[in-house]
């Protein structure tokens, strides 16, 4: 890393920029044992990043300092890569390590360092949130493939679910194996748009709905939008 020291600050966030990028070539490894799914390490950042909001927004705890933990809580995997827990049995790695030189001539570090080492200690609200939003990230993975039928993934939900540390994290993690992982778009539109057919819709037939979709807006709302539903 010596060369990278006489780098100018702005030269060194550049490099780190392309750095983060690098997550997105880096393969979360675990899903060859499942045998189904697929996931690189910058979408599951991001994800638990929003999950570890919304569960500091119910737990009344810091959610900026807990989005911040997660977004940030694998970049050093762009120099490590993903470790399965069949790979931790073999292998170690210097994540701490990885993370300074990643961060190191940016003037990030001060920022960044901390949050890492509040994530690692886990002895706040907001970090225990953090670890969650690692773990429920993974849990709405899982769900999907086992709603589409792998039965495999059922184990990991239990051994997943066995690791929320938090009341808010117990929550929602009963309430993702409660729920279908297509339930938010299937039942979005209502319940007359499954029976279009494409063309125009002058010619479409009145199809009867429910007095309850009718409640909602569903029979009566707009129908701006393409045939697709857009």
């Amino acid at each position: 890393m010596s060369r990278l020291k006489k780098r100018s600050r702005l030269t060194r966030l550049a490099d780190f920029l392309f750095e983060c990028g690098m997550l997105r070539k880096t393969p979360r490894t675990g899903y060859q044992f499942l045998g189904t799914g697929q996931e690189n390490v910058a979408e599951h950042s991001f994800r638990t990043a929003v999950i570890g909001f919304v569960l500091a927004q119910m737990a009344g705890a810091n959610k900026e300092r807990t989005a911040m933990m997660c977004l940030f809580h694998d970049l050093h995997e762009a120099r490590t890569g993903d470790f399965n827990y069949v790979a931790h049995i073999y292998n170690t790695s210097q994540r701490t390590r990885a993370l300074a030189d990643a961060l190191s001539g940016t003037g990030l570090e001060g920022d960044l360092m901390p949050l890492w080492t509040e994530l690692e200690e886990t002895e706040t609200p907001e970090a225990h949130l953090a670890q969650d939003a690692d773990q429920l990230d993974l849990m709405l993975n899982l769900k999907e493939q086992s709603d589409l039928g792998n039965r495999y993934a059922d184990k990991w939900l239990a051994a997943a679910t066995a690791r929320i540390r938090t009341p808010e994290g117990r929550q929602l993690a009963r309430t993702i194996l409660e729920t279908d992982h297509t339930e938010w778009w299937f039942l979005g539109p209502d319940a007359s748009w499954w029976e279009k057919k494409n063309g125009s819709r002058k010619n479409l037939p009145k199809i009867p709905v429910p007095d309850a979709a009718k409640e909602d807006g569903g029979a009566d709302g707009d129908e701006s939008g393409n045939e697709d539903g857009q």
